[in-house]
């Protein structure tokens, strides 16, 4: 019999603990997939509430015992960095895990769905997307409000970062939050952050004009943008040429 421990978001009634203590059987009973990989992300529905749930990988033995004891698992930290967060994700629902003894077996975080129109990979790809400038620069400016919160994404790359169309402005959040610091940024540090877009030069120069704009950070800005960019692709393809990968430009 596994033992249990989990945390329900305050602002959701008495009634999602018991979709939450279920949520192996909801788990399981959807066909509703929307990403298998290494962890395993489905759509379900619960009194008229769409909501995310997402599946991590079973820990290596060491970590079965370490997240409990030290770390915390790492649905418990996207759920607490959700909290964090808060407008600049998807509303968080609570968190759950499942031990044999001591040991972690399985645990999910659950978020509300954010019904996005696109990823900003949509934009970063396409040259001839709608509005492409001026989706780059409302996101050079949600950057900057997320910076200006003290929040850096470690894995600020194209699929975890979501826009929704509203009228003639964007709304974005991001996702896949359990790798997160919080602390005040410097210059260096916000340039650093848009180095995993994997963005052509000219899109970066958009970006970190319309960022500048709104910071005060001197001419070198720009250049450490398009450096930070250009170090992290010549790590990565060369990764990918020891692995015998496809190498992208």
């Amino acid at each position: 019999m596994y033992k249990y421990k989990y945390k329900l978001n305050n602002k959701y009634g008495d009634h999602y603990k018991k979709f939450l203590l279920d949520i192996k059987k909801h788990f399981y009973k959807s066909s509703n997939i929307m990403h298998k990989a290494r962890n395993e992300l489905k759509i379900l529905e619960y009194k008229n509430t769409q909501m995310i749930a997402k599946s991590f990988k079973v820990p290596n033995r060491v970590n079965q015992l370490v997240y409990p004891m030290i770390r915390g698992s790492k649905a418990q930290k996207a759920y607490e960095y959700g909290i964090k967060l808060a407008s600049f994700t998807p509303k968080p629902i609570g968190y759950i895990e499942f031990y044999d003894k001591k040991s972690l077996k399985e645990s999910y975080f659950i978020s509300e769905q954010f019904h996005y129109d696109f990823t900003i990979r949509e934009p970063l790809t396409d040259k001839n997307f709608k509005n492409r400038d001026e989706i780059f620069k409302a996101f050079a400016r949600f950057t900057l409000e997320l910076h200006n919160n003290n929040i850096f994404h470690k894995d600020y790359s194209p699929g975890n970062i979501l826009i929704k169309e509203d009228g003639n402005s964007y709304i974005f959040k991001v996702v896949d939050i359990n790798r997160m610091e919080f602390f005040k940024l410097n210059q260096e540090d916000r340039a650093k952050n848009f180095s995993k877009l994997w963005a052509d030069d000219d899109i970066l120069d958009t970006i970190a004009d319309e960022y500048a704009k709104y910071y005060s950070c001197d001419n070198k800005f720009k250049q450490q943008v398009l450096n930070f960019s250009n170090k992290n692709k010549k790590v990565k393809n060369f990764k990918k040429r020891l692995k015998g990968q496809k190498v992208n430009d």
